[in-house]
């Protein structure tokens, strides 16, 4: 979210809009927002339908709809262009502002 916060002038030159996902509450994603300094959307998938919906769902430790770190560079707001399964790590931020250019 740093990242995404740090190179918000490089995404919008891009015409990149970011967008973060996760199952925490709507209520945690204030909380961390206020704190980090963070103004990007925040947005609560609580119940999981993201986590199926774009199938990043694994489950660890038995845990059910757990969504893998992920990026998607989605165009027009319906199509993926671009994706990125993290496995711990970050994208390269330029790889991402360069397919959106692309």
């Amino acid at each position: 979210m740093l990242l995404l916060r740090d190179r918000s002038d490089d995404l919008a030159a891009s015409a990149i809009r970011p967008f973060a996902i996760s199952r925490d509450s709507a209520w945690s994603h204030r909380a961390w927002a206020q704190t980090l300094g963070v103004d990007l959307a925040l947005l609560s998938d609580w119940n999981g339908d993201a986590t199926r919906a774009f199938d990043v769902a694994f489950e660890p430790l038995g845990m059910n709809d757990v969504p893998i770190r992920s990026a998607f560079l989605i165009r027009d707001g319906k199509t993926i262009e671009a994706a990125w399964l993290l496995a711990g790590e970050l994208p390269d931020i330029d790889v991402v502002i360069e397919a959106a250019r692309a």
